[in-house]
Order: structure tokens, then C-alpha cells, then sequence
């Protein structure tokens, strides 16, 4: 079945009851469906490979038009896409099955990077305009985040049949700093841009460390 998007978050992890990722995702889906567009949410677990394999499996399955993966970035001060995935694993912490990987590849004989194809200084933009905080992010860390975001762009750089599929990464800071509802319209308002532009806007979105 082909659908116009495929929405991802995660499971809780590192003891938490929630992850807010899920959160956005979910709360996204009645106005984005309200909207007329055909959408499915995927609820990923936090554990290496496996993770990847079921987004992987799902793109496959529905063919969608344009996937956003979303994580968890609790630091951060905004939502922030993510503009490039770096090909190695290197886990803080286990993940729930209690991998931890140190300096793994993410897919052996890979791209040190893999850029987005998403206009993600465009999206900024367009949280901009909704009065909600957030930024360009040049790193989704080394965690299972990004090792979902290098396997989806892996996937699409890699697979004729996928050469249409737009994808990328958001992460999303903890509920005290951006709600799940304001979140939710973060991801409304994003899709709406990433929907209506075909490459992506001139203005500032680096940083300096």
C-alpha cells in the first residue's frame, strides 16, 4: 500500500515511563490524517539493528512519499532536524536489549556520512513561523537515533526502487522544554513545508561546535 507518510518514534528507554518522541508522533496522526493525507506511525524499539529493520521493513511495505524518523534529544532547547547520519555505533548507555556497541560501522563498507534530502533549514522555518523553538542539528549522536537515520538513508541512496522516497530524522527535547501537543504541531507544520518545497531555502543553519 502506498502512503503519502511514514512516521516513526520510540519506545521508552533508560528507565523512563514515556518517550516523547512517541508522544509527538502520535498526537501528529489525527490532524495529519484530518488533513486528507494517508499516514501510518511506527513505534520503534531502542535497541540497534533491529530498530532499523523494522523502519526498513515498513518503507518497503508502504512506499511512502516522505519518512520522518523522530528520537528523543533530552538536552536540547528546540526541535531539531538532523542534517547528516554518520556511519558508526558508539552506545553511552545499553540499549533495551542491552547492546552496547563501541566504533561499530552501522552498515560495514558504507559512507562515512549520509546527507538528508529533507530541506531541513526550510522546516526550521516553519517553526519559526509557528512560534516553536529549534535549529539545524549537524549531529544525531552515535546512539540508536542515528544508527535508524544512517540505515534510512542508506536505504533510500542505495535502492532504485526508493529514489523517490524523500526521508530524514527530527529530534525532539523533553517534554518541559517543547510539549508533546506543541511538538505534535512542530511535526504538522514541518511535514506541510517538506510537502510544499522541492529543495530547501538560503539562510544560516550552522554552528560552530
Amino acid at each position: 500500500m502506498t502512503i503519502d507518510v511514514l512516521l516513526s518514534g520510540f519506545e521508552p528507554f533508560a528507565g523512563a515511563e514515556e518517550n516523547e518522541s512517541w508522544q509527538a508522533v502520535s498526537r501528529a496522526l489525527p490532524a495529519l490524517r484530518e488533513s486528507g493525507l494517508r499516514v501510518e506511525a511506527l513505534e520503534l524499539p531502542v535497541e540497534f539493528e533491529r530498530a532499523g529493520d523494522l523502519l526498513e521493513q515498513a518503507v518497503r511495505t508502504h512506499r511512502p512519499a516522505l519518512v520522518i524518523a523522530v528520537g528523543l534529544a533530552a538536552g536540547r532547547g528546540g526541535i531539531t532536524p538532523e542534517r547528516v547520519a554518520i556511519n558508526v555505533r558508539d552506545a553511552r548507555i545499553p540499549d533495551n536489549a542491552g547492546a552496547s556497541p563501541v566504533d561499530e560501522p552501522v552498515v560495514p563498507g558504507g559512507p562515512v556520512g549520509r546527507f538528508t534530502r529533507l530541506p531541513v533549514k526550510a522546516m526550521v522555518a516553519a517553526l519559526d513561523e509557528a512560534g516553536i523553538a529549534g535549529s539545524v542539528s549537524q549531529t544525531a549522536g552515535t546512539y540508536v537515533c542515528n544508527d535508524v537515520f544512517y540505515r534510512l538513508q542508506h536505504l533510500l541512496a542505495t535502492d532504485p526502487e526508493l529514489a523517490d522516497v524523500r526521508g530524514g530524522f527530527v529530534h525532539v527535547p523533553s517534554a518541559d522544554v517543547v510539549s508533546p501537543e506543541a511538538a505534535a504541531s512542530a511535526l504538522a507544520a514541518m511535514i506541510g513545508t517538506i510537502r510544499e518545497t522541492d529543495g530547501d531555502i538560503a539562510r544560516t543553519g550552522g554552528a560552530e561546535h
